[in-house]
């Protein structure tokens, strides 16, 4: 490989160390180049698996700040970057292998820590990311439908509390309260002989002819 494509190839294999959210070393040795593809296929879009160089994976590696050994090395080494759920990934791996046992899983990298490959292989046992999510909402909605019954019930305990109180207030007001306006009862009181002394004083006052 000439110089300028090797400089190319480590800068490539660099961003790949640095963007994915996982890495994980598998030796491809035995499988067809249709079982290759069946796999690329099987970790889906968000996973790159690349054929690498070994001597060119670590000078990448070390300049993504990620130490690999020489063991992880040995042998014709593929790589899987995972850019998604690295839980998925590990998973897929691992059905894949079932299947073909020529895929050998050496182990990777995962949050910023070397996995072996017995751990890789509990972190494809995990539920996913969105399996756990999915979860979470329901407990979320399950504690809020039981919150919603709990005030539900307060809530009619409390009106039935309140409600023969209320109802007592109001039958111990007295019929007087209730009754016609005070104002009606002064225009009653006035004596009709009021009524009529305008017309008394201004027949006495007028002179007879």
């Amino acid at each position: 490989m000439a110089r300028p494509d090797k400089e190319a190839a480590v800068a490539e294999l660099t961003e790949d160390f640095r963007t994915a959210t996982a890495t994980y070393l598998t030796e491809y040795r035995g499988l067809s180049v249709t079982s290759m593809k069946q796999l690329r296929r099987s970790l889906g879009a968000d996973t790159k698996y690349s054929v690498v160089k070994n001597t060119l994976t670590k000078i990448a590696a070390k300049g993504a700040g990620v130490e690999i050994s020489d063991d992880l090395l040995a042998g014709p080494s593929a790589i899987a970057f995972v850019k998604g759920d690295a839980i998925d990934a590990a998973r897929n791996l691992k059905n894949f292998q079932k299947e073909n046992p020529f895929l050998v899983i050496k182990g990777g990298i995962y949050e910023g820590k070397f996995v072996t490959t017995a751990e890789v292989m509990k972190l494809a046992d995990l539920e996913s990311r969105e399996v756990l999510l999915s979860k979470l909402a329901g407990a979320m909605k399950g504690s809020l439908a039981k919150a919603a019954r709990v005030f539900d019930a307060l809530r009619i305990k409390m009106e039935a509390v309140s409600g023969p109180v209320a109802n007592s207030a109001v039958s111990e007001v007295p019929a007087q309260a209730v009754s016609e306006p005070s104002t009606d009862n002064s225009v009653s009181e006035v004596p009709a002989q009021a009524e009529n002394t305008d017309a008394v004083l201004e027949t006495s006052e007028t002179p007879a002819e």
